[in-house]
């Protein structure tokens, strides 16, 4: 091959492989592409703890809602479900929460003082009965006096709470335990018992 013609051959393959090194990399080519795409695009750092990160939905029961009572969206990220239950007879409204912790909320009685313990001075003992909705048991209990909220995120201000009163059920179901918990005026939530009740016996496990 000529000379000239050697050097022109030379540099049209040294130009060809520049272009080639700079040419941009197709969209998620790099091995680190890919690996970011796995990544979630933002994370709550009570997501772990939240019930449906704990037991996903596929894990979640299926109950009927009250047709008088109003579901918004929880108030924070421990709720499953949360509901305004509407006031009776001058009262204000109550409130209905549902939560769970999967395996990890601590035992039956752990949770039944824990509400308990809400409470002082009380009006009455507390009454509690357990009984089964399609094989599953039920603990349900009921306390009235002067109500002591948790003081966290969404679940007001902590502020005592005379005449009040809470009806809880605790579901004890294969995922876990699920606790399903109606606090307001004493007159609103004996007006929606009834309702409450037929609430817990519509759970069916998933």
């Amino acid at each position: 091959m000529p000379r000239g013609t050697r050097s022109t051959a030379l540099a049209l393959l040294l130009g060809g492989a520049l272009l080639s090194c700079s040419r941009p990399e197709e969209p998620g080519s790099h091995p680190a592409a890919s690996v970011a795409s796995d990544e979630p695009a933002h994370a709550s750092p009570s997501a772990s703890t939240a019930p449906a990160a704990q037991g996903g939905a596929a894990m979640a029961p299926h109950w009927s809602d009250p047709a008088r009572w109003a579901r918004r969206p929880p108030a924070n990220a421990m709720r499953v479900a949360e509901y305004r239950v509407p006031g009776t007879g001058g009262a204000g409204d109550a409130e209905c929460t549902v939560i769970t912790f999967g395996s990890q909320g601590g035992s039956l009685e752990a949770n039944v003082s824990r509400w308990v313990k809400q409470f002082g001075p009380l009006s009455g003992p507390p009454t509690r009965t357990t009984h089964m909705v399609q094989g599953v048991p039920v603990t349900r209990v009921e306390l009235a006096g002067t109500y002591h909220p948790m003081a966290m995120p969404g679940a007001g201000d902590g502020t005592e709470q005379p005449s009040s009163r809470l009806i809880g059920a605790i579901v004890q179901l294969p995922s876990g335990e699920w606790f399903f918990k109606m606090t307001g005026p004493d007159a609103t939530v004996k007006a929606a018992s009834a309702e409450f009740d037929t609430m817990i016996d519509s759970v069916r496990a998933p």
